[in-house]
């Protein structure tokens, strides 16, 4: 194989997603473009490159590697550009030039072996050298094992994950079981591991490939399909299926992980069932907790409750209807207490009557901080993100509020429950001390939680808790149509389309094309006209049921982007793989990242942890450093590294999953059909109930009438429900 050494001038092109890239870069005087799977390459860097030449029809003779081996730059414009080109956090390419001033040819041997010295640089402090000086290791790392794994087609991203995690014994550890990254690498999948299993020489029938491919597929159920469990029967199909090997293949490895307990067995409704043992405990454990706060119930006279319950009434001119005030009443009495309704229901005005009657040891909660805020304004009480009421501590599932440090209250209601997991679940019960309230409300009828687990569901279905469910409408103008919709979709009936004078609207358009146009029109021109708004992008929130196609979430957002924020010379703006970001964008954090930072900028209160969901907008860019700066909406302010921008992305168009919690003054829909299996009455119910003032659809009513037939909603095999009723027989 013929080779290559170059210094590399520029990136052209690069996929973050699969690592092809485009490079331009100089061999010796000859300038030459270079094409290939590699990891980031920065201006500066000094190559040797795998590959041969090739004349490609377009764009000419290029250098198309197959492999790479990278050099340590020994020029100090090498060595200055290298340092200043982004990827090392804290390095912009004014510090770069201030460290080689300082060092000369020798920087590179000071960053690695004496790195402390850097704060000798004019303008970097000891905290900065630090943070410089574990930039630049990890980034060395990383290109070492970037190198190593590219040739078993590892993408960059998933490169820097394991480097991170297995630091310089990468290729030693991988080598003796690629199977390990699977569960140790959150984002490797189990494909991933075989290729690179596989190309080293293990067997197909290799005993760590059957039981990582056994572990696999209980994994893969619970991240995307929200299962705790499997029927064992549907574990050895699946598990085969993905293995490429006979079933009976399977029974004595899952035999084998029963035995070293890395699987668990149970036996529900006299069906064998398979688990991962951190599922099994915590669905055991919430029920236990569950059960324990039911048992610890204070006592509170039936009198005092009605009488109390009556004088709210007549203090805020109102009157509860039967199973308003039952709901209050048992909310007072039991320790624990489920309030489930659709929109409109009153289920607000319940909590505030519970509110004004328990005085003021009461905490509010939610799981997202949009759904927190829009609590906080709905009582006029602080209400707190679950995480923040339980003081994450930097590291996932581990919080500060905890059997030890329980939460000093005697009360907690929960809004939006159908959006908490098991594992959340578990953490806010391990947080209540005995003989603690605990009222937790939501809607049954929308989306049941991103994460595994049905614990709303499967605590209504046990019967073994005091619900209520509320179902006459309230909260209803007699011009309103989205509360009224709601209902009539809920019920399996077509919604009313384009009354005079209602809140909802439909724009009939035959092909996907058309209503993507269409809603770039009414969100960018005549939405905002008709609301009389201020900001466009904060008030109206498209909603989309799939993330591809025309009327996508990734298209939809590129087309709003460029009518609602277009490039402008001033404007600052930022490539991030194929995502541009742009001061003013409206952007959604979509993974929980438990040691991002923030700052409140009104309160100066910082802390760690951003999470799935939060949605904001991009406050400023700062090129020179690779930062990024994005204000939340609860006025949390966070700067995103370069690396970390693969945390973020545009929310001018959000999929109804991710709208969960969340409600916005205007909501536009594409309705144009798609997967029977996705567009269901559930989607289509949770999409319309985030409305606050306006709903409109744009498609065809054919679409809108399969939704609304479509009642099937994919089932979850969870234990909840079950593990509750054994607790109280």
């Amino acid at each position: 194989m013929a080779q290559l050494e170059c210094i590399i001038e520029d990136t052209v092109f690069r996929n973050e997603e699969n690592g092809y890239t485009v490079l331009e870069a100089r061999a010796g005087r000859q300038e030459v473009m270079v094409v290939g799977v590699f990891p980031a390459l920065t201006p500066g860097e000094q190559v040797c490159f795998e590959g041969d030449w090739v004349e490609h029809p377009q764009y000419g003779k290029q250098w198309k590697a197959t492999g790479c081996q990278l050099r340590t730059p020994t020029s100090l414009l090498g060595i200055e550009r290298f340092l200043g080109s982004g990827l090392i956090q804290g390095v912009g390419s004014v510090t770069a030039r201030l460290i080689v001033q300082e060092f000369g040819l020798k920087t590179l041997e000071i960053m690695t072996e004496t790195p402390e010295r850097l704060s000798e640089v004019s303008g970097i402090g000891k905290k900065r050298a630090q943070q410089i000086a574990e930039s630049f290791r990890e980034q060395f790392a990383v290109r070492q094992a970037m190198v190593f794994l590219q040739s078993y087609g590892v993408s960059p991203a998933l490169a820097v994950k394991i480097s991170k995690r297995y630091g310089d014994r990468v290729q030693q550890l991988v080598q003796e079981n690629p199977y390990r990254l699977v569960d140790d690498i959150e984002g490797v999948g189990f494909l991933t591991a075989d290729r690179i299993a596989l190309s080293m020489g293990i067997s197909q029938d290799s005993e760590y490939r059957l039981q990582a491919g056994i572990k696999y597929a209980l994994r893969d159920a619970a991240g995307n399909g929200g299962h705790t469990y499997l029927p064992k029967d549907q574990l050895l199909y699946h598990a085969a299926r993905l293995l490429r090997v006979d079933e009976d293949m399977l029974p004595d490895s899952l035999v084998r992980l029963l035995f070293d307990r890395e699987v668990v067995l149970s036996e529900l409704n006299g069906e064998k069932c398979c688990m991962l043992p951190a599922f099994y405990y915590a669905e055991r454990e919430v029920a236990k907790r569950l059960h324990m706060l039911m048992q610890s119930a204070q006592v509170v006279l039936p009198q005092a409750v009605e009488r109390d319950i009556s004088d709210f009434e007549k203090r805020n001119h109102i009157h509860f209807s039967p199973v308003q005030r039952n709901a209050v009443s048992e909310a007072l009495k039991s320790g624990l207490m489920v309030i489930t309704g659709g929109p409109g229901t009153g289920k607000t005005t319940i909590i505030n009557c519970i509110l004004s009657l328990m005085g003021k040891d009461v905490l509010l909660a939610a799981p997202t901080g949009r759904a927190a805020k829009r609590m906080s304004e709905a009582t006029g009480q602080e209400a707190k993100t679950l995480h923040r009421l339980l003081e994450y501590t930097g590291d996932e599932e581990a919080f500060q509020r905890n059997e030890e440090n329980p939460l000093e209250c005697t009360c907690v209601i929960v809004d939006e429950m159908s959006m908490v997991d098991i594992f959340l679940m578990r953490s806010l019960l391990r947080a209540l001390k005995p003989g603690t309230r605990l009222i937790l409300v939501g809607d049954a009828d929308q989306l049941p939680s991103v994460g595994a687990g049905n614990v709303l569901g499967d605590i209504l279905k046990s019967g073994v808790i005091p619900s209520v469910r509320l179902t006459d409408i309230f909260r209803q103008d007699e011009k309103s149509l989205i509360v009224l919709n709601a209902h009539r979709i809920n019920q399996g009936e077509m919604p009313v389309l384009n009354q005079k004078g209602s809140d909802f609207f439909f724009e009939r358009k035959f092909h996907a094309e058309e209503a993507a146009d269409t809603i770039v029109g009414l969100c960018a021109n005549r939405l905002p006209k008709f609301l009389k708004s201020k900001s466009a992008v904060q008030d109206i929130q498209v909603l989309a049921p799939m993330k591809k196609g025309a009327c996508g979430v990734l298209a939809i957002n590129k087309l709003l982007q460029e009518a609602l924020n277009p490039p402008k010379p001033y404007k600052k703006e930022m490539i991030f793989g194929e995502t541009v970001f742009r001061v003013g964008d409206k952007v959604m954090h979509i993974k929980n990242n438990y040691s991002l930072e923030w700052r409140c900028e009104s309160t100066g209160q910082e802390g760690l942890g951003v999470f799935n969901g939060d949605m904001g907008f991009v406050l400023d860019i700062d090129k020179e450093e690779k930062v990024v700066s994005v204000l939340y909406d609860d006025d949390r302010h966070v700067e995103y590294m370069y690396q970390q921008l693969e945390e973020l992305e545009l929310a001018y168009c959000l999929s109804v999953h991710k709208s969960q919690g969340s409600e916005f003054p205007c909501v536009v829909m594409p309705v144009v059909g798609g997967s029977n299996m996705l567009l269901n009455r559930n989607l289509f119910y949770t999409a319309l109930t985030r409305a606050r003032k306006l709903v409109v659809l744009v498609g065809r009513e054919e679409a809108i009438a399969a939704m609304v037939r479509n009642d099937h909603i994919a089932m979850r095999y969870t234990a909840l429900r079950e593990r509750l009723c054994e607790m109280q027989s």
